[in-house]
């Protein structure tokens, strides 16, 4: 119980830095650069990626031609074109 006293009164007891000392320096930097980055990458791989799903939707990998192609009265997905 004392330690942890002595301890919060010592760490209360320090003098906060001035302003002009307190400086994000090289390190905060080299952190903001590496998140720009990292946002830049992120958003680059998306817009790939997003290339990709059009590139396919356009070719009818995800079943869109079907329904396109389908007479007015079939129900979509169905591969029967005769209607009774």
């Amino acid at each position: 119980m004392n330690a942890l006293l002595l301890l919060t009164t010592v760490t209360l007891a320090k003098k906060p830095p001035e302003a002009e000392d307190v400086v994000a320096g090289w390190t905060g930097f080299a952190v903001a650069v590496g998140m720009i980055l990292a946002v830049a990458l992120l958003c680059w791989s998306f817009v790939r990626q997003m290339r990709k799903v059009r590139q396919a939707k356009e070719t009818g990998v995800y079943g869109e031609a079907e329904k396109r192609d389908a007479p007015e009265g079939a129900a979509p997905g169905s591969t029967d074109s005769t209607t009774d």
